[in-house]
Protein backbone atom coordinates (compact mmCIF):
# COMPACT_ATOMS: atom_id res chain seq x y z
CA UNK A 1 0.00 0.00 0.00
CA UNK A 2 1.63 3.25 -1.14
CA UNK A 3 1.34 6.01 1.40
CA UNK A 4 2.04 9.67 2.06
CA UNK A 5 5.01 9.74 4.42
CA UNK A 6 3.84 12.95 6.11
CA UNK A 7 0.50 11.38 7.05
CA UNK A 8 2.27 8.42 8.62
CA UNK A 9 4.96 10.28 10.52
CA UNK A 10 4.76 9.95 14.33
CA UNK A 11 3.62 13.20 15.90
CA UNK A 12 5.82 13.04 18.97
CA UNK A 13 9.42 11.88 19.11
CA UNK A 14 9.89 10.93 22.77
CA UNK A 15 12.65 12.89 24.49
CA UNK A 16 11.97 11.62 28.00
CA UNK A 17 11.98 8.06 29.31
CA UNK A 18 8.34 8.33 30.34
CA UNK A 19 7.25 9.34 26.85
CA UNK A 20 9.25 6.49 25.32
CA UNK A 21 7.59 4.03 27.70
CA UNK A 22 4.19 5.27 26.55
CA UNK A 23 5.18 4.98 22.90
CA UNK A 24 6.36 1.40 23.37
CA UNK A 25 3.15 0.60 25.25
CA UNK A 26 1.14 1.88 22.27
CA UNK A 27 3.16 -0.26 19.86
CA UNK A 28 2.78 -3.41 21.99
CA UNK A 29 -0.93 -2.77 22.34
CA UNK A 30 -1.28 -2.25 18.59
CA UNK A 31 0.50 -5.53 17.84
CA UNK A 32 -1.92 -7.29 20.19
CA UNK A 33 -4.98 -5.57 18.68
CA UNK A 34 -3.94 -6.28 15.09
CA UNK A 35 -3.37 -9.92 16.03
CA UNK A 36 -6.71 -10.22 17.81
CA UNK A 37 -8.95 -8.18 15.50
CA UNK A 38 -7.10 -7.83 12.20
CA UNK A 39 -6.37 -4.59 10.41
CA UNK A 40 -9.89 -3.36 9.61
CA UNK A 41 -11.24 -3.83 13.14
CA UNK A 42 -7.96 -2.86 14.78
CA UNK A 43 -9.07 0.68 15.49
CA UNK A 44 -7.18 3.38 17.35
CA UNK A 45 -9.86 3.25 20.04
CA UNK A 46 -9.09 -0.41 20.65
CA UNK A 47 -5.37 0.28 20.61
CA UNK A 48 -5.73 3.10 23.14
CA UNK A 49 -7.87 0.91 25.38
CA UNK A 50 -5.37 -1.95 25.22
CA UNK A 51 -2.55 0.49 26.02
CA UNK A 52 -4.46 1.88 28.98
CA UNK A 53 -4.40 5.46 27.71
CA UNK A 54 -6.97 7.89 26.32
CA UNK A 55 -7.52 8.21 22.59
CA UNK A 56 -6.34 11.80 22.89
CA UNK A 57 -3.05 10.66 24.39
CA UNK A 58 -2.58 8.16 21.55
CA UNK A 59 -3.09 10.90 18.97
CA UNK A 60 -0.33 12.91 20.61
CA UNK A 61 2.04 10.19 19.40
CA UNK A 62 0.48 8.90 16.18
CA UNK A 63 -2.01 10.53 13.78
CA UNK A 64 -3.69 7.23 12.80
CA UNK A 65 -3.35 3.47 12.94
CA UNK A 66 -1.39 3.35 9.67
CA UNK A 67 1.36 5.41 11.29
CA UNK A 68 1.47 2.86 14.12
CA UNK A 69 1.55 -0.03 11.67
CA UNK A 70 4.33 1.61 9.68
CA UNK A 71 6.44 1.85 12.84
CA UNK A 72 5.70 -1.76 13.78
CA UNK A 73 6.83 -2.80 10.30
CA UNK A 74 10.02 -0.79 10.67
CA UNK A 75 10.70 -2.52 14.00
CA UNK A 76 10.18 -5.93 12.37
CA UNK A 77 12.60 -5.03 9.57
CA UNK A 78 15.12 -3.62 12.05
CA UNK A 79 15.15 -6.92 13.92
CA UNK A 80 15.78 -8.86 10.72
CA UNK A 81 18.55 -6.49 9.63
CA UNK A 82 20.24 -6.73 13.03
CA UNK A 83 20.13 -10.53 12.93
CA UNK A 84 21.60 -10.54 9.43
CA UNK A 85 24.36 -8.15 10.46
CA UNK A 86 25.33 -10.43 13.35
CA UNK A 87 25.71 -13.35 10.95
CA UNK A 88 27.77 -11.31 8.49
CA UNK A 89 30.14 -10.18 11.24
CA UNK A 90 30.74 -13.66 12.64
CA UNK A 91 32.28 -16.91 11.46
CA UNK A 92 30.24 -19.38 9.44
CA UNK A 93 30.12 -23.16 9.93
CA UNK A 94 32.19 -25.22 7.51
CA UNK A 95 29.60 -27.44 5.83
CA UNK A 96 27.14 -26.04 3.29
CA UNK A 97 24.18 -27.61 5.07
CA UNK A 98 25.21 -25.97 8.35
CA UNK A 99 25.54 -22.59 6.63
CA UNK A 100 22.09 -22.92 5.07
CA UNK A 101 20.61 -24.06 8.37
CA UNK A 102 22.01 -20.95 10.06
CA UNK A 103 20.38 -18.73 7.42
CA UNK A 104 17.07 -20.58 7.74
CA UNK A 105 17.07 -20.19 11.52
CA UNK A 106 17.80 -16.47 11.25
CA UNK A 107 14.77 -15.97 9.01
CA UNK A 108 12.59 -18.24 11.15
CA UNK A 109 13.67 -16.30 14.21
CA UNK A 110 12.31 -13.13 12.65
CA UNK A 111 8.91 -14.76 12.09
CA UNK A 112 7.96 -15.91 15.57
CA UNK A 113 4.96 -13.61 15.92
CA UNK A 114 1.41 -14.97 15.59
CA UNK A 115 0.43 -15.69 11.96
CA UNK A 116 -2.42 -13.18 12.10
CA UNK A 117 0.02 -10.41 12.99
CA UNK A 118 2.51 -11.39 10.28
CA UNK A 119 -0.25 -11.24 7.69
CA UNK A 120 -1.21 -7.72 8.76
CA UNK A 121 2.42 -6.62 8.48
CA UNK A 122 2.79 -8.11 5.01
CA UNK A 123 -0.59 -7.24 3.53
CA UNK A 124 -1.64 -3.97 5.14
CA UNK A 125 1.50 -2.13 6.14
CA UNK A 126 1.86 1.25 4.38
CA UNK A 127 4.66 1.20 1.81
CA UNK A 128 6.38 4.34 3.02
CA UNK A 129 9.70 5.40 1.49
CA UNK A 130 11.36 4.52 4.80
CA UNK A 131 9.93 1.00 4.84
CA UNK A 132 10.71 0.34 1.18
CA UNK A 133 14.27 1.61 1.62
CA UNK A 134 14.72 -0.72 4.60
CA UNK A 135 13.38 -3.69 2.63
CA UNK A 136 15.76 -2.95 -0.25
CA UNK A 137 18.75 -2.44 2.04
CA UNK A 138 18.03 -5.69 3.90
CA UNK A 139 17.60 -7.67 0.69
CA UNK A 140 20.67 -6.21 -1.03
CA UNK A 141 22.90 -6.91 1.97
CA UNK A 142 21.70 -10.51 2.25
CA UNK A 143 22.09 -11.21 -1.46
CA UNK A 144 25.57 -9.69 -1.63
CA UNK A 145 26.75 -11.63 1.41
CA UNK A 146 25.27 -14.93 0.24
CA UNK A 147 26.83 -14.50 -3.20
CA UNK A 148 30.22 -14.03 -1.55
CA UNK A 149 29.68 -17.20 0.49
CA UNK A 150 28.58 -19.22 -2.55
CA UNK A 151 31.52 -18.08 -4.66
CA UNK A 152 34.06 -19.38 -2.15
CA UNK A 153 32.37 -22.43 -0.65
CA UNK A 154 33.92 -25.70 -1.92
CA UNK A 155 30.64 -27.64 -1.86
CA UNK A 156 28.78 -25.23 -4.16
CA UNK A 157 28.53 -26.46 -7.74
CA UNK A 158 25.88 -24.17 -9.19
CA UNK A 159 27.37 -22.20 -12.08
CA UNK A 160 25.64 -18.83 -11.68
CA UNK A 161 26.22 -17.77 -8.08
CA UNK A 162 24.71 -14.32 -8.63
CA UNK A 163 21.37 -15.78 -9.67
CA UNK A 164 21.63 -18.47 -6.99
CA UNK A 165 22.08 -15.84 -4.28
CA UNK A 166 18.92 -14.05 -5.41
CA UNK A 167 16.95 -17.31 -5.63
CA UNK A 168 18.01 -18.60 -2.23
CA UNK A 169 17.45 -15.27 -0.47
CA UNK A 170 14.03 -14.80 -2.06
CA UNK A 171 13.02 -18.41 -1.40
CA UNK A 172 13.96 -18.15 2.26
CA UNK A 173 12.01 -14.95 2.86
CA UNK A 174 8.93 -15.88 0.85
CA UNK A 175 8.59 -19.51 1.93
CA UNK A 176 9.26 -18.83 5.61
CA UNK A 177 6.84 -15.92 5.67
CA UNK A 178 4.13 -17.91 3.89
CA UNK A 179 4.44 -20.85 6.26
CA UNK A 180 4.72 -18.66 9.37
CA UNK A 181 1.67 -16.57 8.46
CA UNK A 182 -0.66 -19.37 7.40
CA UNK A 183 -3.50 -20.56 9.57
CA UNK A 184 -4.68 -24.14 9.91
CA UNK A 185 -2.68 -27.15 11.08
CA UNK A 186 0.77 -26.14 12.29
CA UNK A 187 3.79 -27.23 10.29
CA UNK A 188 6.41 -29.07 12.34
CA UNK A 189 9.23 -26.54 12.63
CA UNK A 190 12.09 -29.05 12.71
CA UNK A 191 10.77 -30.94 9.70
CA UNK A 192 10.16 -27.69 7.81
CA UNK A 193 13.68 -26.51 8.58
CA UNK A 194 15.21 -29.82 7.46
CA UNK A 195 13.26 -29.92 4.20
CA UNK A 196 14.09 -26.31 3.35
CA UNK A 197 17.79 -26.88 3.99
CA UNK A 198 17.74 -30.07 1.90
CA UNK A 199 15.97 -28.37 -1.00
CA UNK A 200 18.44 -25.49 -1.17
CA UNK A 201 21.43 -27.76 -0.60
CA UNK A 202 20.51 -30.00 -3.54
CA UNK A 203 20.16 -26.98 -5.79
CA UNK A 204 23.46 -25.39 -4.76
CA UNK A 205 25.35 -28.68 -5.04
CA UNK A 206 24.11 -29.06 -8.60
CA UNK A 207 22.26 -32.27 -7.80
CA UNK A 208 19.10 -31.13 -9.59
CA UNK A 209 19.64 -30.68 -13.32
CA UNK A 210 17.96 -27.57 -14.73
CA UNK A 211 15.44 -28.14 -17.53
CA UNK A 212 16.72 -27.83 -21.07
CA UNK A 213 15.48 -25.19 -23.51
CA UNK A 214 11.98 -25.67 -24.84
CA UNK A 215 11.42 -26.17 -28.54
Amino acid sequence: MAADGRRLRPRKQPKQARAEITRQRILRAAAHVFTEYGYAAGTTNRIAEAAGISIGSLYQYYPNKDAILAELTAQHLDAGMAAGARVRSGELPESLDAVLRLFVRIVLGNHVEPPEYLRVLAERSPRTPQVMAMVQEHEDANIAYLREVLETHPEVRVADTATAAVLVTSTLELVVHHVASRTGPAVDRDRFENELVAMMSRYLRGEAEPPGPTA
